[in-house]
C-alpha cells in the first residue's frame, strides 16, 4: 500500500499544468489528544493521496496542523472525509486569499512531538484555558482602544513584509522565542491592558493565549482564524483593514497581498521591496528579500561570493557541499551589514 510520494515536485509541477484545473490553498489545524498518531497519519494519507491533495501536515499526540492544496473539483470530497474525523467535523478552514496551483507539489503527512515547535511543557498549565477568541470587527474596535497592547506572534521574516498598524513584532527567529521575550517586556501591564494577538492562520495564539494567561495576564484575547479569516471577513463585510502589506505563508506562495502599501526593503540595495527568496546557492539557501533588479545582478543569490560557487558546475558544488549543515538561516533585520560584497557595483 502506498503511504509516501513517488512524484517529483517537478513531475507533479507538470501534471498539474497538464491538468489545467483550478486547486485551491487552504489551511486549518485543530488542538486534540491523538492516541495513535501513526494510524492516523496513514489514515489521511491513504485517504487524501486519492484525492490528490497535495501539502504539507503535521500529526502529534496534541492536534493536528495542515497546509495544503485541493483540487477545487475535490473539495467536496475532501470535506466530507474531514467530517468523518470526529473532532474535525465543521473544523474552520482558511481559504488563501490568493490562489496558486503550484503552491505544495508533494503529499507530506508527518508525525512530529509538537504541531507546532512552542518549547513548552504542556503538563504545567491548561493549554484549553484559552484568551477570548475575536472577529475581524471587534478586533478592529480592539486595537483602536488605548488601553490595548497589540501583539504580532508571528516570525521577524513575516512581520517585516506585513504586519496590522501599531503593532508589537518582536525580532524573533522562532515562536519559542517569542514568548518569554513577550511576557518580560509586558510585565508591567499583566492587569492593567489589554493583550491581543495575531499570527497567520490562528494556532500560534491558540497556545501563546493559554500560556500567557497562565503567566498572569488578566485580559487576553485572539484574533480568530488569524490574518488570513480576518482578510476574509474584512473583504465580506466592508469593514476597514488595518493590515498593512503582505501576509507570509509557508507555502511556494510566500506571501499573500492584504494590502497595496510595501513596508519592506531589498535586503540588497534598500530599494522597496517584499518578494522572498531563497538563495539559488544551495550551500547557502538563506531566506531575503530581493528586487528583481538585485536578482538579475546576483543570479538570484544573496551575495557576489554565492553567485560564484552557484556558477560553477554541479559537481564542484557538491564537492563543496560535502560534510558541511546547511543551516536553516533567515535574514534578521539589520543583518544585511554582515554580508560582503552586495552593493551594485
Amino acid at each position: 500500500m502506498q503511504l509516501y510520494n513517488t512524484l517529483s515536485s517537478k513531475e507533479r509541477a507538470a501534471l498539474i499544468e497538464k491538468a489545467g484545473k483550478e486547486r485551491l490553498t487552504l489551511s486549518f489545524y485543530k488542538y486534540h489528544h491523538i492516541k495513535n498518531t501513526r494510524i492516523f497519519r496513514n489514515h489521511l494519507f491513504i485517504n487524501w493521496n486519492e484525492l490528490d491533495v497535495l501539502g504539507r501536515i503535521y500529526i502529534a499526540s496534541e492536534g493536528i496542523n495542515g497546509q495544503l492544496s485541493v483540487p477545487a473539483e475535490n473539495f467536496e470530497k475532501f470535506k466530507t472525509h474531514l467530517d468523518s474525523v470526529d473532532f474535525l467535523e465543521n473544523v474552520r478552514l482558511n481559504i488563501a486569499v490568493e490562489q496558486d496551483n503550484m503552491s505544495f507539489l508533494k503529499l507530506k503527512v508527518k508525525v512530529r512531538n509538537k504541531i507546532v515547535a512552542d518549547g513548552l511543557d504542556d503538563d504545567t498549565f491548561d493549554v484549553t484555558d484559552k484568551g477570548t477568541h475575536v472577529n475581524a470587527e471587534t478586533f478592529n474596535e480592539l486595537i483602536e482602544d488605548e488601553n490595548t497592547i497589540l501583539v504580532d506572534m508571528r516570525n521577524h521574516y513575516e512581520s517585516e513584509i506585513g504586519h496590522f498598524k501599531n503593532a508589537i513584532t518582536p525580532d524573533v527567529d522562532t515562536f519559542r522565542e517569542s514568548l518569554p521575550i513577550i511576557e518580560d517586556d509586558l510585565k508591567e501591564h499583566k492587569e492593567d491592558k489589554k493583550l491581543v494577538m495575531y499570527c497567520t492562520g490562528g494556532i500560534r495564539c491558540e497556545k501563546a493565549s493559554a500560556y500567557f494567561k497562565h503567566k498572569g495576564f488578566k485580559d487576553v484575547y485572539q484574533l480568530e482564524g488569524g490574518i488570513i479569516e480576518y482578510t476574509r471577513q474584512v473583504k465580506a463585510n466592508d469593514l476597514e483593514n488595518k493590515f498593512i502589506g503582505k501576509n507570509f505563508v509557508f507555502d511556494d506562495r510566500r506571501a499573500e497581498k492584504i494590502s497595496e502599501e510595501v513596508i519592506a526593503s531589498c535586503h540588497i540595495c534598500g530599494n522597496p521591496c517584499d518578494t522572498h527568496t531563497n538563495c539559488a546557492n544551495e550551500a547557502c539557501h538563506i531566506l531575503f528579500i530581493q528586487c528583481e533588479e538585485c536578482a538579475e545582478r546576483l543570479d538570484r543569490c544573496c551575495s557576489d561570493a554565492c553567485k560564484e560557487v552557484n556558477a560553477l558546475p554541479y559537481e564542484e558544488q557538491k564537492a563543496l557541499r560535502k560534510g558541511k549543515v546547511i543551516e536553516n538561516n533567515v535574514f534578521k533585520k539589520g543583518r544585511l551589514k554582515e554580508k560582503t560584497n552586495t552593493s551594485p557595483e
